[in-house]
């Protein structure tokens, strides 16, 4: 039997040669070889072409170079009445926290101090010091420099955001250190199990995708890993949806595996990745969605908070919470679901967080991030240096503002206009009944320097961008304000009740 099998080989082969040794077979051949080579040096051409388009794109930062606002240095002074929780708030919300690895500083508890030290990235050069307290205000300053007092100390000034570029896309740079392990494990169960285990490429998440697409006769489930989508997003046109286009992301991504680690390409996911909209702005990178859902740093996230986040790149309109709060609880609860599957959460963990409020935060970033100031500082930067692109550079721009006097402006225009809202609906003057909604602006400034500490420009800045304490005014309309006051002053005084500028 075997005897018979080697002779119809040999016949085979001998077919083969003498097919190969015809004209016709010549041509093959040669059409066979041609192919080859061309097949060789196009895949050559596009592997070495991508490869430089990696590295260029590398060199210079795929994500690109963003400009970054920073408050005023916050100043803490014996005497001020201050906690300690609160300082370790501030210098958290700074960048800070308890580990002594973190480069911009660290910070130590004391039962009655907190002891600071600014680190290699800190924003300006603070020393190290000791803040202690009694009850709620700061009792004493020493300076670990020289142990000796001080009446005054500066914090880390805080980050106040990114500026946005012309398509209103805001980001908040974060590392991959600054990433809580329940995000990092959240984004892992609900995108890419194994992505610290394969190459680029998941063969069992591929052959899953096909049969699961296959048998609902539609594409239900994807196969791209998070390093394909990093390729696809940063280097390539997001609305192109060909053949060549997944090509050109399998090579990138066999690039990006090779040059960069596993944290690197993490951290340009969650910095890249599109988190949906609040207010005017696209929402981009887990930084920035931290600040725009629940107005903290994304290192504060709690567990059920990490898995809302984590579920929204698949639908982040359909699984807005402001807008659909039930389907972002059901996909929040699908991710916490498959974290318990993958043991990264215990039962109680679980139990604990399906029963969560989804506690988003309603205009964040008019609180938060103070935009009718960002935006009249990034219309100055343009007017002042037009030269400059300050949404393509890592640009660091320091503020006057002072982020806790924003906050009480911001309560301070809530709570008057609630009361004058109240009183125009007494009188009928509503917006049902034709009247336009009362809008109001607020400006808080150094007497002594003229700075500019809090700005708020109207009513909300996710409903209208419009700054209203820049809009120009008849001069006599704006000085009124300031006569009546006078005025009012003198009464109250019990001065002269005929008001002239010699009385005053």
């Amino acid at each position: 039997m075997s005897a018979r099998k080697k002779s119809r080989n040999r016949r085979k082969k001998s077919l083969l040669v003498r097919f190969l040794r015809t004209p016709a077979g010549k041509v093959c051949l040669a059409l066979l070889i041609v192919g080859f080579t061309i097949g060789a040096l196009t895949a050559t051409y596009y592997y070495l072409h991508f490869a430089r388009l990696t590295d260029e794109k590398l060199a210079t930062g795929p994500i690109g170079h963003t400009a970054v606002l920073y408050a005023a240095p916050e100043k803490v002074m014996v005497g001020d009445r201050r906690t300690m929780e609160e300082v370790v708030a501030h210098l958290r919300r700074a960048g800070y926290s308890e580990s002594r690895r973190n480069r911009i500083g660290w910070y130590h508890l004391r039962p009655d101090a907190v002891e600071i030290f600014p680190g290699k990235d800190s924003a300006f050069p603070g020393e190290d010091a000791v803040i202690f307290f009694e009850g709620d205000r700061v009792s004493k300053i020493i300076s670990l420099r020289d142990n000796t007092e001080r009446t005054i100390y500066y914090l880390e000034p805080e980050l106040i955001t990114s500026l946005f570029n012309r398509s209103r896309e805001k980001r908040l740079l974060v590392r991959f250190e600054d990433l809580p392990k329940h995000l990092v494990n959240a984004i892992l169960a609900a995108e890419d199990k194994r992505f610290f285990q394969h190459a680029g490429f998941d063969p069992i998440r591929i052959i899953k995708g096909a049969y699961v697409n296959l048998k609902a006769g539609r594409i239900r489930e994807g196969a791209s890993t998070l390093t394909m989508q990093v390729a696809g997003d940063i280097w390539l046109d997001r609305s192109q949806r060909t053949w060549s286009r997944k090509l050109a992301e399998m090579l990138i991504t066999l690039q990006l595996e090779r040059k960069l680690t596993k944290e690197q390409i993490f951290e340009y996911y969650a910095n890249q990745i599109y988190l949906g909209h609040v207010g005017s702005f696209a929402i981009h990178g887990f930084g920035q969605a931290a600040q725009a859902y629940f107005n903290k740093h994304v290192r504060d996230l709690t567990l059920p908070e990490a898995a809302l986040l984590a579920g929204l790149p698949r639908g982040p309109g359909l699984y807005n919470p402001f807008r659909n709060p039930e389907r972002a609880r059901a996909r929040r609860n699908w991710v916490l679901k498959q974290m318990l599957e993958s043991e990264m959460i215990s039962e109680r963990e679980y139990a604990v967080a399906v029963e969560s409020p989804l506690n988003v935060v309603r205009g964040a970033t008019d609180t938060g991030e103070a935009p009718y100031f960002v935006d009249m500082v990034n219309d100055w930067l343009r007017q002042q240096f037009s030269e400059y692109d300050f949404q393509s550079h890592s640009f660091r721009v320091d503020t006057t503002l002072d982020p806790r006097l924003q906050k009480d402006a911001v309560e301070a225009m809530r709570l008057g206009l609630k009361e004058i809202d109240e009183r125009c609906r007494r009188l009928g003057r509503t917006p049902e009944n034709g009247w336009p909604p009362i809008q109001a602006a607020l400006v808080a400034l150094d007497p002594h320097t003229g700075a500019v500490k809090a700005v708020v420009g109207g009513r909300s800045y996710a409903q209208s961008q419009l700054n209203r304490a820049l809009a120009k005014r008849p001069p006599g309309s704006v000085f009124k304000p300031f006569v009546y006051a006078a005025a009012l002053n003198t009464a109250v005084e019990g001065g002269p009740l005929v008001f002239t500028p010699q009385t005053r």
